[in-house]
C-alpha cells in the first residue's frame, strides 16, 4: 500500500488506520504543494475498493485496482481547481522518452501520462457538471480526449513513434484548452449539490470516494453545502479533502474531519521523486521548479514583464499591455498569470514600511485579486484585465504621492 507515495511518512499512519478499520468517513490531507496529497488520495480510493483485501498493493491486478490505476473507476469523484497542464507536459516527455529508448520503465511511464490527463478529465464528470451551461461543449472536448487516450491505453499496442508523438501533442493541447477554458478556480455550489445526490446512491460494489482538492478555496455557500453532507455522510462514502492552507478551512469542517499532515520534503527527497516518477536524474531542485521548466514561457521572462508593469507605474509611464500579454504567451496556461501577479505582490512589499504604503499595498493586493478573478472567473481577456489593473495602480500611485517609487529596484 502507498508504494507510489514517495518520501512521505504519513503513509504509515494511513496504512495503520486502514488495516485496523479506523479510517473515518471524512479526512483532510494537509501539506504544501507537490507533497503527494492527491497521489495519496487516489491511492486511498484504490485501497478501499481493492478486491484482494489481504494484499492491496499498487501492483494488484484485481478488476477494481486496474480501473483505479487507470483512473477509470466509476466509484470516484474528483472536484476542485488544479494546474494540471505542467504535470501533463512533464509526463508526456517521460512517456515519449521511454518509448523512444524502449526503457524498462515504459509501462510505468505509460500509466504516468494516462493518469496525468485523467486527473484533469475526472473533474469534468457528467455527474458534477449536470445543469452547467458549458456541459455540451465540455462533453465534445472530453470525447475527443478519451478517443485519443484509448489509442494509448492498456492492453492496446502503441502506434509507431511518429503517430504516437502526434497523438500525445494533440492530447497535451486539448488538455490545456480544457483546463484554461472550463476549469473553475473555485468549486460551484451546483457541483456540491450534484455530488451529494450521487453520494446518496448506494454503491453496487466497494466504497465511493469523493476527493476535493484545494478545499481552502471554497466560497462560503459551497462550504455550507459541503458541511451538510459531512454532518451525516453516507456509510459507503469516504470524503478526502486536500489543502495546502489548513488555517483557511472553516472550523466547523475541521471538526468533522481527521487531519493527516504531509511533511515538507527536503530538496534531496524531492529530487528523488523527480528521478523515480519522471526519470530525470539531472535536475537539481524542487518538484515545482521542475514542473515550471515545462511552461511555454520561462518564469524569469514572465517576472521580467511583471517588473516592467510595476516599474512603469512607479515611473509614471504607460507600457504596452498588448506587448506584455504577447510576451507572456497570453498567460496560457493560467499558472503564468499566477507567476505574473505574485511577482507584483512581492514587489510591493517594501511599501508596507509606512502607514501610507501599507494602505497602498493592501489596495494593491485587492486589485491583483480582482484581476485574477476577472480573467479566471469572469472570462475577461488578459489584455483587458491588465489594462484595468494598470489604470487602477496608476491612480493609486498618484493618490499616494508616487508611493510605488519606494519599491522600485
Amino acid at each position: 500500500m502507498y508504494e507510489n507515495l514517495v518520501n512521505q511518512s504519513v503513509s504509515k499512519d494511513l496504512i495503520s488506520d486502514i488495516k485496523n478499520n479506523r479510517l473515518p468517513g471524512a479526512v483532510l490531507f494537509s501539506g504544501s504543494e507537490a507533497s503527494g496529497k492527491l497521489t495519496a488520495a487516489l491511492e486511498t480510493a484504490r485501497i478501499l475498493s481493492c478486491h484482494a483485501s489481504g494484499n492491496r498493493r499498487f501492483d494488484c491486478t484485481c478488476p477494481s485496482c486496474l480501473q483505479h490505476k487507470a483512473l477509470t473507476c466509476t466509484n470516484i469523484l474528483l472536484l476542485g481547481p488544479r494546474d494540471c497542464f505542467l504535470e501533463i507536459s512533464a509526463s508526456k516527455k517521460t512517456f515519449l522518452n521511454a518509448v523512444n529508448s524502449n526503457a524498462t520503465f515504459l509501462n510505468a511511464a505509460r500509466y504516468l501520462f494516462l493518469r496525468s490527463i485523467r486527473k484533469l478529465t475526472l473533474r469534468f464528470s457528467d455527474i458534477l457538471w449536470q445543469g452547467d451551461k458549458n456541459l455540451n461543449k465540455i462533453g465534445a472536448v472530453i470525447q475527443d480526449i478519451n478517443e485519443n487516450l484509448e489509442k494509448l491505453d492498456f492492453p492496446r499496442e502503441l502506434p509507431d513513434f511518429e503517430e504516437l508523438e502526434k497523438i500525445c501533442d494533440g492530447l497535451e493541447k486539448k488538455s490545456l484548452d480544457l483546463e484554461t477554458d472550463y476549469l473553475y478556480d473555485s468549486i460551484p455550489v451546483s457541483q456540491i449539490r450534484n455530488m451529494e445526490a450521487w453520494a446518496h446512491i448506494k454503491s453496487e460494489e466497494g466504497k465511493k470516494t469523493i476527493i476535493i482538492e484545494n478545499a481552502d478555496r471554497m466560497q462560503s455557500s459551497v462550504r455550507n453545502a459541503l458541511l451538510k453532507i459531512l454532518e451525516e455522510p453516507p456509510a459507503d462514502v469516504v470524503f478526502i479533502l486536500l489543502t495546502s492552507k489548513r488555517n483557511a478551512i472553516m472550523q466547523t469542517i475541521l471538526s468533522r474531519v481527521r487531519t493527516y499532515n504531509f511533511k515538507d520534503r527536503s530538496v534531496t527527497e524531492q529530487k528523488d521523486v523527480i528521478t523515480r516518477v519522471f526519470h530525470n536524474e539531472s535536475f537539481s531542485g524542487s518538484i515545482n521548479q521542475y514542473l515550471l521548466t515545462f511552461l511555454p514561457v520561462k518564469p524569469e521572462d514572465i517576472k521580467g514583464q511583471s517588473d516592467l508593469l510595476f516599474d512603469s507605474v512607479a515611473n509614471r509611464q504607460l507600457p504596452s499591455i498588448a506587448e506584455i500579454v504577447k510576451k507572456c504567451g497570453n498567460f496560457n496556461p493560467r499558472v503564468e498569470l499566477k507567476i505574473f501577479l505574485e511577482n507584483i505582490m512581492l514587489r510591493q512589499r517594501p511599501m508596507k514600511n509606512t502607514p501610507e504604503g501599507a494602505e497602498a499595498a493592501f489596495e494593491t493586493t485587492k486589485l491583483l485579486r480582482n484581476t485574477w478573478d476577472n480573467i479566471t472567473l469572469y472570462n475577461q481577456t488578459p489584455q483587458g484585465a491588465l489594462e484595468i489593473l494598470l489604470r487602477d495602480l496608476a491612480a493609486l500611485n498618484a493618490r499616494g504621492g508616487n508611493i510605488f517609487k519606494c519599491a522600485v529596484m
